[in-house]
């Protein structure tokens, strides 16, 4: 009985020693586990860490392209505004011009006046002087006159159609007929359109 009991307990004994083997070796793969995770997790962040210190090459590179950019504005910068500038004094004096191109017309029709009065010779002469000189001194400034006469063919972007009239022959229909009031350029702007008559 005893060699029974004594074997019974053998049996359990090895039984209690196999699970007690067992049981380490899960804790220990158990242990093992968090230190894998945690060690994979230390490697992430000092990854992370060494990826968010650049380096002084990339430094100065970002600081390149900074001044770079920074340059190429300031370059478009200058010369858009002086371009502007460039503008600004062709057109500048138009404001004047525009005032003064009603006594321009005055003077054309005083002259086309006097000229029919054959008496007012040094009058005429007087009177196209002050035109001659006053047309100069505008001429000089950048003003010329938009050349129209009859029988241009109509062009909406340079003449203003104030009426049309029915044409006196075939080949005038589409064309002007008359100009009315003269236009003006002050450098490349047009700062009043001829009004023109032309024929339908």
């Amino acid at each position: 009985m005893l060699a029974m009991f004594l074997r019974i307990n053998r049996v359990q004994f090895n039984d209690y020693k196999i699970m007690s083997k067992k049981e380490n070796i899960q804790e220990e793969e158990i242990k093992n586990e968090p230190e894998v995770v945690q060690s994979e997790e230390n490697q992430e962040v000092e990854e992370e860490v060494v990826k968010e210190e650049p380096t002084a090459e990339e430094l100065v590179q970002v600081e390149k392209d900074k001044f770079l950019r920074l340059f190429a504005e300031f370059e478009n910068y200058k010369k858009r505004t002086s371009r502007e500038r460039i503008e600004l004094f062709k057109t500048a004096g138009q404001e004047v011009m525009t005032s003064l191109l009603p006594v321009i017309d005055d003077f054309e029709r005083a002259l086309s006046h006097i000229e029919e009065d054959k008496e007012a010779e040094e009058l005429r002469k007087g009177v196209l002087l002050i035109y001659n000189k006053l047309y100069n001194t505008l001429e000089q400034k950048g003003l010329s006159k938009i050349e129209t006469k009859a029988g241009d063919t109509f062009d909406a972007e340079i003449h203003e159609a104030i009426t049309q009239i029915p044409a006196p022959t075939e080949d005038l229909k589409g064309k002007i007929i008359d100009c009315v009031e003269k236009g003006y350029k002050l450098g490349d702007k047009i700062i009043r359109y001829p009004k023109v008559v032309i024929g339908q």
